[in-house]
């Protein structure tokens, strides 16, 4: 049996802090709708698609064609912000991922952003090249906390759930993680995320910290 194992990272809040550009361009985007949201009703839909988003905050004003319109201004303004300013990866972000490609880990992007901004995020940090495979919006049918980004990112880099551990910044991600029959790390200044590992950076990981959740078999 094969002993691959892989690493599934969520790419907002989790690689890279892009929190006050996705806050920016969403009010940006809901203000010619005659719209606000409180940032608590923001920080409650990070690692949700759109969708489910713009039913939540639209309520009785939604429609499909306006629910587009608005998450489509929203990410080509949030694409906007990223390019012009550019990204920096969090602290430890780079080095995890760099030492657990040089140590033999598979590892996948499993996203609820759009391809586009995914792409763009990636390129900014210049770190494409260190992922085996990305997951994004349009792959899936359904979002975290659905299982379903994660079951496909490990079966793109050929990994068993059970052998895979998802990064996750959000308590939606960590959910859909345990529905996948994952194990989780959990990155998280603000709350624990109730992941089976749970830290306030990546920093503050051990340097087995991935090795003790998804040993290699002998």
């Amino acid at each position: 049996m094969t002993d691959a194992k892989a690493v599934l990272w969520d790419l907002d809040g989790t690689l890279v802090n892009s929190e006050e550009y996705h806050w920016q361009s969403w009010r940006d985007a809901l203000a010619p709708e005659g719209l606000a949201i409180t940032y608590e009703q923001f920080l409650a839909s990070f690692g949700m698609k759109n969708e489910p988003i713009m039913r939540l905050w639209l309520g009785a004003g939604y429609t499909p064609e306006r629910a587009v319109r608005i998450a489509e201004a929203k990410e080509a303004d949030y694409r906007r912000l990223a390019q012009l300013h550019g990204l920096t990866p969090l602290p430890g972000a780079r080095e995890w991922v760099a030492r657990l490609k040089a140590t033999g880990w598979r590892q996948a992007i499993a996203t609820s952003a759009p391809r586009a901004n995914a792409e763009v995020m990636l390129g900014a940090l210049e770190m494409t090249a260190l992922f085996d495979a990305i997951v994004v919006a349009e792959d899936v049918s359904h979002g975290k906390p659905d299982p379903e980004p994660f079951l496909v990112a490990a079966a793109r880099v050929d990994v068993q759930p059970a052998r895979a551990i998802v990064v996750e910044d959000a308590v939606a991600g960590i959910e859909g993680a345990r529905r996948a029959g994952m194990k989780s790390v959990g990155v998280n200044a603000r709350q624990p995320l109730g992941a089976d590992v749970n830290v306030a950076s990546l920093v503050d990981l051990t340097p087995d910290a991935f090795d003790r959740l998804v040993p290699s078999r002998v």
